[in-house]
């Protein structure tokens, strides 16, 4: 059997206990994308060929500052490649937040919801990263300890949590 190589393909499986909707709303309104994970806002026109954005939030702004380095507004870019509500979404993803990041090769990320029984739903996700040794080192939670967070770990543990009690993993 075969290892995937993280430096190429991220896939992450997670058990929410809601409906599919709910889990799409919270992955494509921007009114949801903003509490959970990095806290930034994701701007998306579900249509095939249509733009996505993700932006960053203040408090990554001020993450940077302390840092030493200024954080852009728009911290991923994207198009909508497929969409079929609320079972699956795919869209090419770049990261935008610095140089170096900006330099790797435009991604692929795909979502697929499936609702498994009631009110519990099966997401998989699955991010192509060949071209893109920072992202992928970033989603990974490789730079967690530098303040580059924990990753897609992160970002969907913080979606579940959120999803189940109505808080996410800040409080």
């Amino acid at each position: 059997m075969s290892e995937i190589d993280p430096a190429q393909t991220q896939i992450y499986r997670i058990y929410i206990k809601c409906p599919a909707q709910q889990v799409w709303d919270a992955i494509t309104k921007p009114e949801w994308t903003e509490r959970y994970g990095y806290g930034g806002r994701g701007m998306y026109d579900l249509r095939s060929g249509g733009r996505y954005q993700g932006f960053t939030s203040q408090e990554m702004k001020d993450a940077g500052a302390r840092g030493g380095f200024m954080v852009p507004d728009v911290a991923i870019e994207g198009e909508v490649i497929e969409v079929d509500p609320p079972k699956k979404l795919v869209l090419t993803w770049h990261m935008q937040m610095d140089e170096r990041t900006a330099s790797d090769a435009v991604t692929r990320l795909t979502y697929e919801l499936d609702e498994i029984s009631a009110g519990v739903t099966r997401l998989t996700m699955v991010h192509e990263l060949a071209g893109a040794p920072r992202a992928a080192d970033i989603l990974a939670g490789k730079w967690e300890s530098q303040g580059a967070g924990g990753g897609w770990n992160w970002v969907l543990s913080d979606l579940k949590s959120l999803l189940e009690t109505g808080k996410g993993l800040k409080g």
